[in-house]
This record gives structure tokens, sequence and C-alpha cells, in this order.
């Protein structure tokens, strides 16, 4: 019965002179997202987005589109002509598509076609008249708190009749706003950032420290499990397996145990900064919050961060573990996130971690690593998954292989 599909954005629209160009990003996106369902004919009027003739694919195009950062929400639209008998059907089809069996209704019209002979008003009096004459079972009509909506758009040359509205993730098309490096573990917070990344427009790119064999090739697989979901919004993600080994084993050998959390922390930033380089993404994200752990104070931040020289992007730092379960169970990695298997910044957690390190102590405390020569070998012994919802789908041995 659908034909077409409403695609809506929300901030896009007020981008001023750049709105065209976050348009036209939303809209490549979209492309690439449903390629493999089907090619279909995607047009942008009067602010909104439709897929033309999807026909019988309209639940598995909605299913992917509602993934899409960008996409405020999206609606299945009948199209019909501009005749009153025509659509008044067809809004007839509609109500009994989303309310089989009974109920409470209202009827909403929007004109954008100001030629249109009849307004707003009489449409909806007229169509509402005529949904309750033909309509098989009990109907009456509320305009508070209906269960169904009957939505009658006019324009140009077509009518537009929906009542389904499923919601997006909504922010800005990726891509839009440059490329990030999300430093990634096994847990709960780092995917989430990702995404939360990713909806404000960031292309990511993902760095996971790998310290095999203290941490399994399980915690590995878990990783790139994450990263396939986060894939499912973005359609492909570039997975950096850091390796770590080398260095968490020079920090156990040669710094103080208690600063074994922030001396790993700042070799991860700066193993991540030059990474970020390689890969031209500008910002580092984190799944960072106040006080959450010991590397994760005031205190503790300040001293990491003095290592890198790129803007560090927390997007979690104020929200508490509730808020950021939610948001992973409703992307969809928090089952994974929860499986048990440890990464290197849980394995080599001392037993009365400092909470308050300063900069001072921790540069004491690095004056025996050979830093520089320690991230370039670990750099080299690094690898590149290239990881789509589907899986991985290229393998280099080497970070610049990879572009």
């Amino acid at each position: 019965m659908y034909s077409d599909i409403l695609v809506r954005y929300g901030e896009i629209s007020l981008k001023g002179k750049n709105r065209k160009l976050f348009e036209k990003i939303l809209m490549q996106n979209i492309k690439l997202r449903i390629r493999d369902i089907g090619r279909f004919t995607i047009e942008r009027t009067f602010g909104r987005i439709y897929l033309r003739k999807v026909n019988e694919l309209t639940d598995k195009v909605i299913q992917r589109l509602t993934m899409i950062p960008g996409v405020v929400s999206v609606s299945p639209v009948v199209r019909a002509g501009l005749d009153l008998d025509e659509f008044k059907e067809c809004a007839l089809n509609v109500l009994l598509d989303a309310l089989p069996n009974g109920g409470t209704f209202k009827v909403e019209t929007k004109r954008a076609n100001k030629q249109y002979p009849l307004k707003s008003p009489e449409v909806t009096r007229i169509l509402g008249g005529h949904l309750l004459t033909n309509y098989p079972h009990e109907l009456t009509v509320d305009v508070h708190n209906p269960d169904v909506i009957v939505y009658i758009e006019i324009r140009e040359h077509d009518v537009y009749i929906y009542s389904k509205v499923v919601a997006g993730p909504g922010g800005l098309p990726i891509g839009a706003s440059g490329r990030g490096l999300l430093l990634i573990s096994g847990g709960i917070d780092s995917p989430v950032a990702g995404w939360m990344g990713m909806k404000r427009g960031v292309t990511i790119d993902a760095l996971h420290f790998h310290s095999f064999p203290f941490t399994s090739e399980r915690s590995k697989e878990k990783v790139i499990e994450l990263t396939r979901i986060l894939a499912q919004y973005s359609g492909r993600i570039r997975l950096v397996i850091g390796h770590f080994t080398d260095i968490q084993k020079a920090i156990g050998l040669h710094c103080p145990e208690k600063l074994h959390i922030t001396i790993m922390r700042r070799m991860m930033f700066r193993m991540a900064t030059k990474v970020a380089d390689m890969l031209n993404a500008k910002v580092l994200l984190t799944g960072e919050s106040i006080g959450q752990v010991a590397s994760q104070t005031l205190e503790s931040m300040e001293v990491i961060n003095a290592v890198t020289n790129i803007p560090v992007l927390r997007p979690l730092i104020t929200a508490d573990k509730t808020e950021i379960i939610d948001i992973a169970r409703k992307i969809g990695t928090f089952e994974t996130s929860i499986l048990p298997y440890e990464d290197c910044c849980t394995v080599f957690v001392p037993e009365a971690p400092a909470t308050k390190p300063k900069i001072k102590d921790a540069e004491a405390a690095e004056v025996n690593l050979d830093i520089d020569q320690l991230i370039e070998d670990a750099i080299n012994k690094s690898e590149v998954l290239i990881v789509t919802s589907d899986g991985i789908v290229a393998e280099f041995d080497r970070i610049g292989d990879s572009e």
C-alpha cells in the first residue's frame, strides 16, 4: 500500500547558507546505507526528503533509515493525486492499516499548496466524515488523545497520507563535522561516546589498545563486535587494534605502581594522537565520566591531557552510569559490553591508584621510559580492520595501508 517514505530532519534546517550542504551529506548517507536493499529515487523538496517507489521494501528501508544520524523521523506514505475522492479512499486504507479493530482517531491537514481550492479545515472535516461513515468497526473522533492521527499533506502535484511516525536518532549527518578517533575499550561507556559523536556528524575511526596475552583474543573479538554494532549507524568504521603489550610491560617495570593507570593513559593518549594524525582525525573521543574511576578525576584528566595537542571530546563527561547504560541499551551495545572479557584498562589496575596525580610526578615516573620508541614500535605492530554491519570486510598490517 505504501509507495514512498518521508524522511524528516530537524537541526539541519537551521544551518542557513550551509543547509544545502548538510542536506546533500544526509542524502548521500541515506543512499549508501540502503544501497544493498535497493536503488530508489531520492528527492528533496519543501524541507523534506522522499524515497520514491519503495513499495514492498518499505519496512526494511525504514528500519535502516531510523539508524542514520541526522534523520529525526520517517513515515511510510501513500501518494495520491489531488482529486478529493481519490485521497479519501487512500486515507481510509491508511486508517485501516493503523487501526484495524476500532478506536479513536483524528485528521490533521497541512495545505502547502495554497492554490488547492479547499482549505485545511474543510479537508479535515470532509475526510473525517468519510472515515466515520466508511470505517467497518466502531470509531470515534478524539482531537486530544487519539489512538491514530491520519496526516494529510497537500503538495503542488500530490497528496501524501500517512499515520505512522518512526523516530530516528536526530542530530547531524555523519561527515558534516569532520573526523574523530574514538578510544574504544570493551566497556559500556566508549561505544556510547562513539555513537554520540556520530550523532553530532563526526566520522568515527576507532583505536583499541590490545595487550595480548594479558588480554585474550576474546576481548579483541568483543571490541570488533561493538564496532560492528556501531557500524550499523555509520555504514563502516576503521578499527585500529593497537599493540600495547610492550608499553604495559615497560610501565610495570619502570613506573611506581600507584601511577600505573595515569602513565598508561598518558601513553594511550600519546599513541592516539599519532594515530589520529595518520588518519586525519581532528579530535579524540573517549567514554570518560567525571569521578567514575581513578583516571577520570579532574586531576587525573588534567595530567593525562597534558601529553596531547589535539582536542579531546568526552561526550559522557557529566552523565551518570544509569544514563549511559540506558543509551547503551538503546543503541544495542550493552549486552556485548558486559561480556566478561577484560581489557588492558581493567587487567592492570593497582590496589591503590593515584586519584589526584600531578604532572611533575607523572613526568618523573616516566623518566626511564623510552617513550618515542615505545610509541613508534606499538604503531608499527598495530593492525587495521575495516568493519561494517556485516563484520570485518578488510584487514591491513599497517595503519597507512588502510587509506
